[in-house]
């Protein structure tokens, strides 16, 4: 049986996966394409995360798209906001009507001979409704949504859970999977945890029917999941405590941007909008140079904002007073201060203390202090994940990630034809993502208008000193970057966390560089396969 071939096959639908179908409707046009996604709906992060409060970290106008401005008042916005905005620009694009629900890609391998990776993929054996075999993107056939009425997605596999492996054939292949696990989110090893008698909940894993109305509950947890959760659930909570084995930075943000308001006053949306974009871009990357040049003026700086915000009299050293310097973890931002309104208040705290055990009524804590709960949120944070978990073969021999060496931040050593998107870690994810996409475009139409076939990242010379591809210190960043490739000192097996400098070099440097070999397939493709036109 033929296996079917595309252009351009890519791994995930969520908000880099979509931004890619689009760069590539926008500036290859002529390439075909196809998206395989695990689960049943467009969204990734946006569709999976349902817990009370969940919201950007990071102002739509960085974290939207560039080729679709943000335009709505709100700068920080609800989860499902972000979700309905991914799927409007899916469907604006055409890009909805590419994608595969229910496919999750177990592994490819790459023949140098026919210059082609062999995808394969489980998918349920009772398929929800499927894109098209893969066509051209100037010309995509309608579907219908997968998605539920209710706006969720239902896990792939029929009731019996039978599921076949499929097999398809791409010239290149673009992982958009984010990096972390969507089916399990990080619980520590807590003792005596199985003596609660109450809920013990992960964000990851929201109940949907999980009631918490006049309940004590205590989240666990310092990141930007426990400070969303906090004052929203505090809303209808008997009372909420934050119990945190030490403090993270927090920095008050106005949910709306009063100075874009006021641009967007005077000047047209195509002009305001770009403006207040650059504008963002340019006060994030100012306020991560000053953590990283002067850490101490930074630190006093948030110390003064979480004073005025906070009670007088409020231990703000014990709470908000971080060991490490701004930056070495990702800072939570909470808009109009949220956090800090409900610490005001006197149905949310926060406890400073580690954990001694568990009782079926609450938390023993190393102090001697107990917490009463009736329910037990787990904000510990995130399990990571390389490439969706997917195996990756070149020429019959297995890649090893942590072997390779990351190309301009996006590809790998010795893997032909393979890009993946991995966003900023101290800026907006969507940045770097789109800054990738456009460039795989323009990759690809330099191939095309050069008769290669093949592009082949080359590694640094083998005495060249590698460190780790993330730089943040953060719990699950150090649990898991063993797992990622590395990275070199200079470009371009650099990851630079730096907008201004990736524009250039993504989006204008030379495709041609001592980094990158191209060539041709050594063997024509085998007569079976075909490629949908």
């Amino acid at each position: 049986m033929a296996r079917e071939h595309v252009d351009v096959l890519i791994v995930g639908a969520g908000l880099s996966g979509i931004g890619a179908a689009c760069h590539l409707r926008r500036h290859s046009p002529g390439k075909s394409v196809l998206i395989l996604e695990g689960r049943d709906a467009i969204g990734g992060t946006w569709d999976i995360f349902r817990y009370p409060g969940i919201r950007s970290d990071s102002d739509m106008h960085t974290l939207g798209y560039s080729f679709r401005p943000w335009t709505a008042n709100e700068a920080i916005v609800e989860g499902a906001a972000i979700r309905d905005y991914i799927r409007d620009t899916a469907r604006e694009h055409g890009v909805d009507r590419l994608v595969r629900f229910g496919h999750r890609v177990l592994g490819a391998e790459w023949s140098g001979g026919e210059a082609r990776w062999t995808v394969r993929a489980r998918r349920p054996i009772a398929s929800p409704p499927q894109a098209p075999a893969a066509t051209p993107i100037p010309t995509p056939i309608p579907t219908p949504s997968p998605d539920r009425a209710d706006g969720t997605a239902s896990d792939p596999g029929d009731e019996t859970g039978a599921t076949e492996v499929v097999e398809l054939t791409c010239s290149f292949l673009f992982v958009c999977t984010g990096y972390y696990r969507y089916d399990q989110g990080y619980t520590p090893d807590f003792p005596g945890i199985e003596n609660f008698a109450g809920p013990v909940v992960h964000p990851q894993a929201w109940p949907e029917d999980l009631d918490y109305t006049d309940k004590r509950v205590v989240v666990i947890g310092s990141g930007a999941t426990a400070v969303t959760l906090v004052p929203s659930m505090a809303a209808t909570a008997a009372h909420v405590t934050m119990l945190q084995r030490s403090p993270a930075y927090v920095m008050a943000l106005p949910a709306r941007d009063a100075v874009g308001r006021r641009l967007r006053r005077v000047l047209p949306d195509r002009a305001a909008l770009p403006l207040i974009r650059a504008k963002n871009i340019g006060l994030a990357m100012l306020a991560f140079r000053l953590s990283r040049s002067t850490p101490g003026l930074m630190k006093s700086v948030l110390r003064r904002g979480a004073i005025r915000q906070l009670p007088e009299g409020y231990d703000v050293d014990t709470h908000f007073a971080p060991r490490y310097d701004p930056w070495d973890q990702r800072m939570c931002f909470v808009p109009d201060g949220d956090l800090f309104a409900a610490l005001r208040g006197d149905r949310a705290s926060i406890v400073t203390d580690t954990i001694a055990g568990f009782t079926a009524t609450g938390l023993r804590l190393d102090s001697g202090a107990e917490l009463p709960a009736d329910i037990v949120v787990t904000a510990t944070g995130l399990n990571l994940l390389a490439i969706g978990g997917m195996t990756l073969t070149v020429d019959g021999t297995p890649i090893e990630l942590s072997e390779t060496v990351a190309y301009k931040g996006m590809m790998l050593s010795g893997v032909p034809n393979f890009a993946v998107t991995l966003g900023y870690t101290h800026a907006t994810w969507t940045l770097k993502c789109g800054l990738v996409s456009r460039y795989v475009c323009r990759l690809l139409n330099h191939m095309d208008a050069h008769g290669h076939q093949v592009c082949t990242p080359q590694a640094p010379a083998a005495d060249t000193p590698l460190e780790p591809l993330f730089d943040l210190k953060s719990g699950y960043v150090l649990r898991g970057t063993a797992m990622f490739p590395k990275q070199g000192p200079t470009a371009p097996w650099r990851l630079y966390q730096n907008y201004p400098r990736d524009v250039l070099l993504l989006g204008h440097g030379s495709l041609r560089d001592r980094g990158m070999r191209f060539g041709r397939a050594t063997a024509r493709p085998r007569p079976a396969d075909t490629t949908a036109r």
